[in-house]
């Protein structure tokens, strides 16, 4: 062992908060990691580009946490979604661009000002109205000429298409009923099927595509978030895949050999046993 060593890292070892709820314990937290005297190395390494996978997987580990209503995994990963706002905080303040108070500042302003009607005294009539007034005033604090759709990239494909519809629909092109979403639906199925006997791939992925994005668009006619029905919809597959396993191995069955109709039995076994479980 370097004893020399040894020394210096505890000469330069950091203190722990003497308490934890307040925020400038976190924020000496956080500047303790990333101090280049004593810090972790880990942190010290990270840039607001090699953090961007986690800020995307801690959102989405508290999707998971609000959709299964688990409370106590909600306080953590609200936790590890608001570190990944303070290191990124900490990295520009580092290099002299921003701090966290203008973080908040930025927000706060930004809350007020979109919200006349609550610091102002301006008067609305419900939330759609709300949703009017902030896109309104979104676009005259834009000084530039931006994108008609300018979306992140990491967005899921399925939460692009509803913000496209969306959008659209602010400008008036969009379909006026649920009726008429539903058919253009029936008829891009049509055109997968066309497709299908083509078996001209490139044409067979745009028609699924077109698909996929009208189903969105019905989605959002029925003001359903089609990101959320299809995660859903992969939980219920997810979930009923697990006890149709664990069905076959209580029969002393082996899955692999049994044939496509036996499969099919168990899976319908499986779906009378957990509808009967709610």
């Amino acid at each position: 062992m370097d004893h020399n060593k040894y020394f210096i890292y505890i000469a330069v070892m950091k203190n722990p908060p003497k308490e934890y709820r307040s925020f400038t314990s976190l924020q000496k937290i956080i500047a303790d990691l990333q101090d280049p005297d004593g810090g972790c190395p880990w942190d010290l390494e990270q840039t607001h580009r090699t953090l961007c996978k986690f800020a995307i997987e801690e959102t989405y580990e508290l999707v998971d946490a609000i959709e299964a209503n688990d409370i106590k995994s909600m306080k953590e990963e609200l936790g590890d979604v608001l570190l990944q706002v303070m290191l990124h905080a900490e990295i520009a303040k580092k290099a002299s661009h921003f701090s966290i108070e203008d973080v908040i500042e930025s927000i706060g302003t930004k809350m007020v000002r979109r919200h006349p009607h609550v610091f102002s005294d301006t008067n609305v009539a419900g939330p759609e109205e709300v949703l009017k007034n902030w896109e309104k005033i979104k676009q005259k604090e834009k000084t530039t000429d931006t994108k008609w759709f300018n979306f992140p990239n990491h967005l899921p494909a399925l939460s692009i298409s509803d913000k496209i519809g969306s959008k659209s629909q602010k400008y008036d092109f969009d379909w006026k009923t649920k009726e008429q979403v539903y058919g253009k639906v029936t008829e891009e199925l049509q055109e997968v099927t066309e497709a299908l006997e083509t078996n001209d791939l490139d044409k067979i992925e745009d028609e699924i595509g077109d698909l996929l994005f009208v189903v969105a668009q019905l989605a959002r006619h029925y003001s359903l978030d089609p990101e959320q029905a299809l995660r859903r919809s992969n939980q219920k597959f997810m979930t009923r895949f697990t006890k149709m396993m664990d069905l076959a191995k209580s029969k002393g069955l082996s899955f692999n050999d049994l044939s496509l109709d036996e499969k099919e039995n168990l899976w319908q076994e499986v779906k009378v046993l957990l509808k009967n479980d709610r």
